[in-house]
């Protein structure tokens, strides 16, 4: 039996006051909506998946590039009903139909999977998602058979409630399933008689009991997945329990987080036992971290790879970047894109790197800009070492390689490239090549005149007193 799955992504979020759709808000580290598609994708294959799209069409579909699901255009959103009516050509060769929205980011792949096999084994004509939230006001109630608890007579608005009905604690959730052939067969009866004039997919449920048709209601185990999020405000506690979610996950794994609340992990960062996570860290994007390291309080991680036995020391930015076991990073450093730091390699403060590849025990301890560059093994680069990468126009390359001593402040003019077992003296402005084990001395040859010093102090205070004289008098008066 084939059973696809539509997400309803087309609308603008007009309570959000934003210039964005509002399924491209993110928390956790994503949209809104790629939350909604990971967990459709993880229950049925992408070929199977729909995405209904209207508001910034063209951005929404961006969002969910290389996912290979299909997209349906609603060029005018005029409702919840009006959105699915316009995916039905779409759906045409499906029997069942499941129906998600874009905007309800914390539902789980489990739930997805209990609604598919609900419905399935119910044979209904519409299976609607129900939960019990802490406080159900606003949301509209359902109202089960007495005779046959699965069975639903109707859903009731808010305002529309019994004094009997508002006791009732279960409530929609705006996700149903469908058997496409009758819903495609009575869809066009939604009327749009209400205050926004929209065509809502919930009168499905009254319709389709009318038509004796079978309406049951599975109730979600959490109510805290299906929660949407209509303002800036609702959308960051959504974000705030996800990721504090995501950092219980670690902590049941092994990873010790201090002061979790504090922390911002990203819902697909992945992080080994035994590691340490100090508070105020930053773990975003697809950053992975390995076992046993230490992420000191202040450092920010996004898409970075960490391997084993790593220390990551206060307040790093580091992004795009590769650190392999054992190297030690920071105080305060920043590695920017394609950065690698070899294994059991130092990077210290104020260290920058960009496009650079550190090799194994190589050490850039102080103070230092690595461009472009390609350094070996056993390297000691001092403290305000250069790469000079770019010209105004191209960048070049500086190849440093194993065991080669860089005295500080020195300038690498690149390209250049400097031999196993060099020697850079401090101070130097490398312009050219430096073979293996050479010695490369690139400054001006030092003066000193003995005594200069202390004759400039005479003829200062010599200076400084004639002047003080000339003062005193200025200011007698003339006889």
């Amino acid at each position: 039996m084939r059973l696809a799955i539509v997400i309803l992504a087309a609308g603008k979020g007009t309570r959000l006051n934003s210039k964005r759709a509002k399924v491209l808000h993110e928390i956790g580290g994503k949209a809104l909506l790629r939350h909604v598609a990971d967990a459709a994708l993880a229950v049925a294959a992408a070929e199977d998946v729909y995405v209904v799209v209207g508001h910034q069409a063209a951005q929404v579909e961006a969002s969910l590039a290389g996912l290979g699901v299909h997209f349906v255009h609603q060029p005018e959103q005029r409702g919840t009903g009006h959105a699915v009516r316009q995916a039905l050509g779409a759906v045409a060769g499906y029997e069942d139909l499941l129906v998600l929205s874009g905007d309800v980011p914390l539902i789980q792949r489990e739930t997805i999977a209990r609604l598919r096999d609900f419905h399935l084994e119910q044979h209904a004509a519409m299976t609607i998602l129900t939960a019990v939230p802490e406080d159900p006001w606003g949301y509209g109630r359902v109202i089960r058979k007495e005779t046959h608890a699965e069975e639903v007579v109707q859903i009731v608005e808010q305002k529309a409630l019994t004094p009997e009905q508002a006791g009732i604690g279960e409530v929609n959730t705006g996700i149903y399933a469908f058997a496409r052939a009758p819903l495609a067969e009575r869809v066009s009866q939604l009327q749009n008689n209400n205050a926004h004039g929209e065509f809502y997919l919930t009168d499905m449920a009254a319709i389709l009991v009318e038509a004796c048709e079978r309406v049951v209601a599975l109730r979600c185990e959490h109510a805290d997945e299906v929660l949407g999020a209509n303002t800036i405000e609702e959308m960051m506690r959504l974000d705030a329990k996800l990721r504090l979610d995501t950092a219980r996950r670690l902590m049941a794994a092994g990873v010790t987080i201090f002061r979790p609340e504090t922390s911002v992990i990203d819902a697909g960062v992945a992080v080994g036992p035994d590691t340490v996570i100090e508070p105020f860290v930053q773990l975003l994007g697809a950053t992975s971290v390995g076992q046993d390291c230490r992420i000191r309080s202040y450092s920010v991680l996004e898409d970075t790879t960490v391997g084993d036995r790593v220390q990551i020391r206060n307040g790093c930015s580091i992004a795009g970047s590769r650190i392999l076991d054992e190297a030690v990073v920071g105080p305060y450093a920043h590695l920017r894109p394609e950065s690698e730091i070899g294994r059991g390699a130092h990077v210290g403060n104020f260290v920058e790197t960009k496009k650079t590849s550190l090799g194994a025990g190589s050490k850039a301890n102080h103070l230092t800009y690595l461009g472009d560059a390609e350094i070996g093994a056993g390297v000691n680069i001092g403290a305000g070492v250069i790469t000079c990468n770019y010209d105004g126009a191209t960048k070049s390359t500086t190849v440093v390689g194993n065991r080669v001593f860089i005295g500080s402040d020195s300038t690498l003019v690149a390209p250049v490239k400097l031999g196993d077992g060099s020697y850079v003296a401090a101070g130097s402005c490398i312009t050219e090549d430096v073979p293996a084990d050479g010695l490369a001395l690139a400054r001006a040859r030092q003066t000193t005149k003995p005594g200069w010093a202390k004759v400039r102090r005479s003829r200062l205070q010599t200076a400084a007193e004639s002047g003080a004289k000339e003062k005193k008098a200025a200011k007698q008066p003339a006889e």
